[in-house]
């Protein structure tokens, strides 16, 4: 059972990185059109979904870590 619960935390952390990464771009889209209100709800995004994946690899993966790219909150 353990073993089947970390292949699917490590599908989902896949999946999880993925969308992380296109919203990292979809936020320097916006932040080179000064749009800084949708920059902020979407940095709580991204933040939010590196919790979960932080979460996920340290609690069904061992804690191994992928690189963080936890973006500063919005000020």
């Amino acid at each position: 059972m353990r073993e089947r619960s970390a292949a699917q935390a490590d599908e989902l952390i896949r999946a999880l990185c993925d969308v992380r990464d296109k919203a990292v771009r979809q936020l320097t889209w916006l932040e080179n059109r000064e749009s800084s209100l949708e920059g902020a709800t979407l940095r709580r995004d991204i933040n939010e979904a590196q919790a979960h994946i932080t979460r996920l690899q340290r609690r069904y993966l061992g804690g191994e870590a992928a690189p963080r790219q936890r973006l500063q909150q919005a000020r």
